[in-house]
């Protein structure tokens, strides 16, 4: 049973895929750092996969059971007001139906929309074209025959795993997105992909909004386009991904280290000040600071 909140928060969601203004999704992994989020003023709440999963000790990829995931999931739509969409990866299944019952337990929890991905552990070769549309197709069916619009963003992995020229990965990412949107996708997550020419690309062939990734980490020092950039550019989403969590988790080491090796506080003194800042961001993140 999908409820009218769910249904209102859905189709909000949907329409900031459609505003003059870009869509910025910092990722989150837990109920704190959702809350913390939401308290900055974004309006949705999108997780990361390799966050949540490495909150618990495992290894991105799906290693996480699903049951794990939607108690994760769970706590994160429950601590906050604003739309909340899940990364589910390749969907938590072997076949068809086996998807879609995950789908059905993920959408059980309150959330309003999904990522799917067309490759399996980031494997050479993509999900055949055609089953994936399926697999859009019946997650559209599903939510249509639960009264409501959830938001599909159909992510190609076409950059990843080819190992062609950039031009036919480029033209992979187009052909599939289509297909995608066809099937019954909202918005086509392409990544990782830097240069403006190549978004700008994306943008004018794929008939649907399109999600880049900006993750500074990723890029061999290539810092990815401002968010004024983007939006300049005609992209209606951005996300950080697993960025924020793997910053987290650097910083942790990063004192850890220096307390090891010097026995002196300079990094985690650095990363406290200035004090007031850190406090609020605690109370942000507890839901004190109301």
């Amino acid at each position: 049973m999908v409820s009218s909140i769910q249904k209102e928060k859905a189709e909000q969601f949907l329409k900031f895929h459609h505003d003059p203004k870009i869509l910025v999704l910092l990722n989150s992994w837990d109920a704190g750092s959702s809350k913390l989020i939401e308290a900055s003023g974004y309006k949705a709440i999108a997780t990361t996969s390799m966050g949540i999963a490495a909150s618990l000790g495992y290894p991105d990829c799906e290693i996480i059971t699903l049951p794990e995931m939607i108690e994760a999931i769970t706590g994160i739509v429950n601590a906050v007001q604003v739309p909340v969409t899940v990364d589910i990866e390749a969907g938590y299944g072997n076949n068809l139906d086996e998807i879609i019952e995950s789908v059905t337990k993920i959408i059980a929890t309150g959330i309003v929309g999904i990522n799917i991905e067309d490759s399996l552990d980031l494997s050479p070769e993509l999900i055949e074209e055609k089953e994936f549309c399926e697999r859009i197709s019946a997650i559209r069916a599903l939510s249509d025959s639960l009264g409501f619009h959830l938001v599909i963003n159909a992510r190609t992995d076409s950059f990843y795993t080819s190992s062609g020229t950039n031009r036919e990965r480029l033209a992979e990412s187009i052909k599939r997105g289509n297909k995608y949107r066809e099937a019954g996708a909202d918005c086509i997550f392409v990544q990782p992909v830097w240069e403006k020419e190549t978004i700008a690309t994306l943008v004018k062939e794929i008939n649907a909004p399109i999600n880049i990734l900006s993750n500074p980490g990723i890029g061999a020092g290539i810092l990815p386009p401002s968010v004024r950039e983007l939006q300049d550019l005609g992209v209606a989403r951005l996300s950080l991904g697993s960025g924020l969590m793997k910053a987290t988790l650097a910083l942790i080491k990063k004192v850890a280290d220096e307390l090891s090796e010097k026995g002196t506080y300079t990094v985690l003194l650095d990363a406290l000040t200035p004090l007031p800042d850190t406090a609020l961001a605690y109370k942000m993140a507890v839901g004190l600071n109301k």
